[in-house]
Order: C-alpha cells, then structure tokens, then sequence
C-alpha cells in the first residue's frame, strides 16, 4: 500500500457506529490539505445521527469537501434496503450508484463512497431484484476498500472477517481504528499491534466534536501516506494521542 490511493475508495466497516463517517472525513480532509479535489458520496442514508443530522452533514462540517451527496434518504434506522422496503420508497439500484460513482470520479481525484453498516449489509437491488451489498460496488467499481474497526474486545474477529471477504472478492484493503481511548487498556495495545501490518490510520476518540479547523489540521496526523497523511511512527502517535 505504498503508493496513494486515487478514484473510487469504499470506506465500510465491521459493524455499525465503528466511526466510518468520522473516518471519511479525515481521509477527505486530508487529501484536500495535500491538494486533491475530494468527493464524497452516502448511497444510502437510514436514519439521521444526533440532532438530526445526516452522515453528510457531518462530513460537511468536518471537512467542507469539494462535493459531498446522499444519493437516497430513508426515515427509518435500517439496513437500507429493508429502510426502502419500510417506508415503501424504491430502493438503491447497484448500477445508478456505479454510475453516480463514476461520473464524480471524472470531476474527482478522489471519490470516498461510505457504506452503511458493514460490509455485507443490504443496500438495495440489482437489476435481477437480488441484493447488493459494499463488497459488490468495491467489486463493481474495481475500487480499494477502507475498513474501520473498533479498538477493544472484539475486534480481531470482526477486521479478520471482514479482510478476508474483501480478499476473496479480489478488493485490496486496509484498516482504520475509528476511535483510540484516551486511556487504552491492554486490550487496546494487543489490538493495535495485531492490527498493525494491515492498518492505514487510527483516528483518536472524540475526534468527531472537535472544531472543524482542528480536526482539518489533525487529520493527516491520523492517517498514512497512501491515504495522504503523515503517520509513519506509530509508537509517537500513540504517545500523542493517549
């Protein structure tokens, strides 16, 4: 994973509320302070986050992208597929979100797509009326993929899981820690040193609340140089961020 990571990028995850949006922002502020023209695209928005906003709308006031879109809303806090199904909406077609994808991918030198969920959760349907899931857009699209996992108990399983469904499908990929305790226990080092020969950033807990400048001139410390970051000693960063 050496050299930078350009076009589409799937950020997905090992679960639910592991901090992909989170991730997503500090990847596309990151590229931005390296120069970049950064879009980032929600296929599939169930629900809202606290105070009613959008994954998007965080991402926004995060990192202020060149663009940033949700393709579909739903009301209800579901795998989006069942959210359409319950608010009896249409629901998220594969090769209308490929080639929303692709269009962005034209105007962009980097297009971040956040999944919802994790990696093989329903999004919506193909053509034939089957599921799709994160993995089959990767695929689609020919993209690299970022995980984000948690950093306690857990994990291990969950990140190994999720690789190698990634692998078999032929998606490169590496992982992100979406949130690093302030006071990490041992757990969290015997993770991390687990993790590590797969690991492409790990953002610090809170990250999401701080100001957006802050967070914008914070971000390429969390991350490595192939998603536009700094990150090279991970022993400092620990240091720094715990």
């Amino acid at each position: 994973m050496s050299s930078e990571w350009r076009g589409p990028v799937l950020v997905t995850g090992t679960d639910t509320d592991v901090g992909k949006t989170i991730v997503t922002a500090a990847i596309a502020a990151s590229a931005q302070a390296a120069g970049l023209r950064v879009a980032v695209l929600k296929p599939g928005q169930a629900g809202t986050g606290p105070g009613g906003l959008s994954d998007i709308d965080v991402v926004n006031r995060l990192a202020a992208p060149a663009t940033a879109r949700t393709l579909a809303v739903y009301p209800d806090p579901l795998a989006p597929l069942a959210a359409a199904r319950v608010a009896e909406l249409p629901p998220l077609e594969l090769y209308t979100v490929v080639d929303e994808v692709r269009a962005e991918a034209e105007k962009h030198d980097l297009v971040l797509v956040e999944g919802a969920g994790g990696l093989l959760v329903p999004m919506g349907l193909r053509p034939s009326g089957s599921p799709w899931t994160v993995a089959d857009l990767a695929v689609t699209l020919d993209a690299q993929a970022v995980v984000v996992s948690r950093a306690g108990l857990g994990t291990l399983n969950h990140t190994a899981l999720t690789l190698e469904a990634l692998e078999r499908r032929g998606v490169s990929a590496g992982v992100i820690l979406g949130a690093w305790p302030p006071e990490p226990e041992l757990v969290h080092w015997e993770n991390l040193s687990e993790l590590l020969p797969t690991m492409v950033g790990a953002l610090p807990d809170g990250a999401g609340a701080m100001d957006p400048g802050v967070f914008q001139r914070s971000a390429p410390g969390w991350l490595t140089p192939p998603l536009y970051g700094v990150l090279d000693d991970w022993r400092t960063w620990a240091e720094e961020v715990s």
